[in-house]
């Protein structure tokens, strides 16, 4: 599903016209971005956590020279999901 169909849908399902699902999601995402940049964890009841992470530094092989190279450290974002959603993904819910 992309963008358009997720805001189409959301519209349809909540009863706000697409400009303003957009707009609400829009306002949602940088919400969230915002926290992600203070640090903070996003939870969403019902469907998981966001957290922002630290990757350590570490040493790689190039696999085409075979060369070591050391990649830095990073921030990366992660999801945990939340029980229920586990679950409905391991019993083929989610999925068509």
């Amino acid at each position: 599903m992309n963008n358009k169909e997720y805001i189409s849908e959301l519209a349809q399902r909540s009863g706000y016209t697409q400009a303003d699902t957009q707009n609400l999601v829009a306002i949602l995402v940088e919400s969230m971005m915002s926290a992600f940049d203070a640090g903070d964890d996003v939870s969403i009841a019902g469907f998981g956590t966001f957290e922002v992470r630290k990757r350590l530094e570490r040493v790689v092989n190039n696999p085409a020279t075979g060369l070591k190279m050391l990649v830095p450290p990073k921030l990366v974002l992660n999801f945990k999901p939340n029980a229920s959603v586990k679950e409905r993904l391991k019993n083929g819910r989610g999925v068509e």
